[in-house]
């Protein structure tokens, strides 16, 4: 936005597709080269995601996701007049440029992830949500201006390909209820019923904690065996079951 009078705004499917591809870069690098350090010859491949909404998704008639940099107030109103963006105020923290987040409906090409996979390679694919896409009526794909939530399409992504366990990495160590109060509690292991319940009781707020434990719940609930919520550092703990937040269906909480 500095150079917004110099230079013309990217698109968000463009913007997402650019950022996917230089993420996925970043990824592919530093794991071949832990790989290799270990003596392992497997590959690592990035697969540009396409991701399908509906058209009709009510999240377009009311953007709620916030992106991109922190404006104070005067600027905001600036934007608004100069870009047609819609602004929000977000948590006291300034206030932000807010676009669609409909939900994903398609990965394309999904089937190529699964081939990539079953070749025994490592596959990168759905960074940033997934470059949002809709169908014309010809079949054909056009990009909009959305940005999907990428916790939801990482869980669309695991139940198609029959993942049996998801492991969502973030900052925390586990889910908490009552989280920053003298009350928090930490869940180590839930059932989708009792997150969602909590859920509802706002106890995981939107701009956080709340996109991983509904991609958790979705995930297990569409049959999948068990998802995981943990920080990055625990990844390998976390997925023996030895930290994190262990999502699984009821019964077996």
């Amino acid at each position: 936005t500095l150079a917004r009078k110099r230079v013309a705004p990217m698109s968000l499917d463009i913007s997402v597709a650019q950022s996917q591809g230089g993420i996925a870069y970043l990824l592919m690098q530093a794991l071949e080269n832990a790989l290799r350090e270990k003596g392992n010859p497997r590959h690592v491949v990035c697969l540009l995601t396409q991701v399908e909404v509906d058209p009709e998704d009510p999240a377009f008639r009311r953007p709620t996701k916030p992106i991109g940099y922190f404006y104070d107030e005067a600027e905001a109103r600036d934007l608004e007049r100069e870009m047609g963006w819609i602004m929000r105020e977000d948590a006291g923290r300034g206030w932000r440029h807010v676009v669609p987040s409909p939900e994903p409906r398609h990965v394309a090409d999904i089937s190529l992830v699964r081939a990539i996979m079953e070749r025994g390679a490592i596959c990168i694919a759905g960074g940033g949500g997934g470059i949002p896409v809709v169908r014309g009526p010809k079949g054909e794909r056009r990009g909009v201006e959305a940005v999907i939530d990428k916790d939801l399409t990482s869980a669309l992504m695991a139940r198609v390909l029959g993942i049996e366990a998801f492991l969502i990495l973030t900052e925390v160590r586990r889910v908490a209820i009552h989280w920053g109060t003298p009350r928090q509690r930490d869940i180590e292991r839930a059932t989708p019923a009792e997150l969602r319940a909590w859920q509802r009781e706002g106890h995981f707020p939107e701009g956080s904690m709340g996109p991983k434990v509904e991609a958790a719940c979705r995930f297990v609930e569409g049959g999948g065996r068990r998802a995981v919520i943990a920080r990055l550092e625990e990844a390998l703990p976390a997925l023996r079951g030895e930290t994190g937040t262990q999502v699984v269906p009821g019964g077996d909480a």
